[in-house]
């Protein structure tokens, strides 16, 4: 009997782990080819992992909510049927693992750099250790209160210090601070979150789950590191409307694709996104990187109540059918779970439709480390002035509102304002006599 044994996959460039989220198998069960053995999650998307051949799940090596590296392998597989104990190799090989895991912590224990012989404080070789990795000086070391036996610094009292230093603003490696007993400061995140309190017995505690737990971590980070500004400009799209009501039928009999005003808004974005070039960027510390592609990121919302954003690359080369293939396939995955890291990866600038549950307009949050989002608001039917050579007269128009966000730290308003008024330039001059 041949032995399998299942690799966790490449997921894409960025991808270089991911955590199990549940075994769809269990030993002893039977697999077939390309069945899915296991779910996972990855910081962008959630998987299935298939099986690459057919056989005898023999061995799980690794636990629900365990965190495997990419080429790591996660089961065993007996190959041609049949149900058979484990292979004996892995019991063999825990005692050595555990065994080689001591013998790095006594040798980590055992190595004390020389830099700190001239302080009159003991200190343990691996609190030395710890404090040559992390650049902390020897006043340093010094001042930290230790909370072990006659004072003495542990492992725990250093990590904390450093936790501390980093936390806090303009301080530096060499820069003497104060010591760990008071290194709790407002800017510091606690280790532990305290449970809330209801405030009365019918209330319910739900804990969230791990997708709403990275993107609340997404949203918080990002109002952190960009200067939010919006831009809002009302557009009319009546010709719009007019056309894809003329077309819709036809084209979804075509082309097998129902046509939505996602791909129409899409397409504008992408045009004004090579005229703009300053809005396809990101940025890197100090730096500013220029994008070559635009590739479109989609927020999308999820059955689940949860928010993805999977990423239409090359946009600005699809005609509209392309475009509309992409939305409705990158949307249709999202909805079923089916979507690959991959697909959620690169993007350089991103839509939402916030029009879809009804809201006039918003002030979305960007998605690090693009510079803006654009929400399209949804479309109504509103009086309007409507100009014309024999005079002004008022209309019913289909009307809507673009909101745009940008990162104020690299775009001015003029390049954010000219960059939304572009794309309402692009859609209020929709040709309705435009073939698909």
């Amino acid at each position: 009997m041949a032995k399998f044994e299942l690799k966790l996959p490449k997921m894409g460039e960025s991808v270089a782990e991911a955590t199990i989220t549940n075994w769809l198998k269990n030993v002893g069960d039977t697999i077939a080819m390309d069945e899915a053995v296991l779910e996972i999650a990855t910081d962008k998307v959630d998987s299935e992992v298939p099986s690459e051949v057919s056989g005898v799940l023999v061995e799980q090596l690794f636990g629900k909510d365990d965190v495997v590296q990419v080429g790591q392998t996660i089961a065993i597989i007996e190959t041609e049927g049949g149900s058979v104990e484990a292979p004996k190799t892995a019991d063999v090989a825990a005692p050595i693992v555990a065994e080689v895991a001591k013998t790095v912590e006594v040798a980590k224990e055992s190595v004390a750099p020389a830099d700190f012989s001239g302080s009159d404080k003991f200190f343990s070789p691996l609190v030395k250790n710890i404090a040559k990795e992390e650049g902390v000086s020897i006043a340093e070391l010094e001042s930290i209160a230790g909370s072990g036996k006659e004072g003495r610094v542990t492992k725990e009292d250093i990590l904390k210090f450093v936790a501390s230093r980093k936390l806090e603003s303009g301080s530096k490696a060499a820069q003497t601070v104060a010591p760990v007993a008071q290194p709790e400061t407002r800017n510091s995140q606690p280790e532990t979150k305290a449970v809330p309190v209801s405030v009365n017995g019918g209330d319910e505690i739900i804990e969230m789950d791990r997708m709403r737990k990275l993107i609340s971590g997404y949203m918080v980070a990002s109002v952190q590191t960009s200067a939010h500004v919006q831009s809002f400009i009302e557009v009319d799209v009546t010709n719009i409307v007019k056309w894809r009501n003329k077309v819709k039928d036809a084209f979804e009999k075509r082309e097998g694709e129902k046509l939505t005003f996602t791909p129409i808004m899409m397409e504008a974005v992408a045009k004004a996104l090579k005229d703009f070039p300053g809005m396809n960027i990101s940025v890197d510390g100090d730096y500013i990187i220029k994008k070559k592609n635009i590739n479109l990121g989609m927020a999308a919302a999820l059955p689940n109540g949860n928010l993805i954003v999977p990423v239409i690359k090359n946009a600005d080369q699809l005609n509209l059918v392309g475009m509309a293939k992409a939305v409705n396939d990158l949307g249709n995955r999202a909805k079923a779970g089916k979507l690959k890291p991959d697909d959620t990866q690169g993007g350089t600038y991103t839509v939402t439709n916030v029009g879809t549950f009804g809201s006039v307009f918003g002030t979305p949050i960007i998605n690090q480390p693009q510079v803006g989002i654009l929400a399209l608001g949804a479309i109504r039917k509103v009086p309007a002035v409507i100009e014309t050579p024999e005079g002004d007269f008022i209309g019913i128009r289909q009307k809507m509102f673009l909101s745009h966000s940008y990162d104020h730290r690299v775009v001015d308003g003029a390049l954010g304002g000219s960059f939304v008024k572009r794309v309402a330039d692009y859609l209020e001059a929709f040709d309705v006599n435009r073939e698909y």
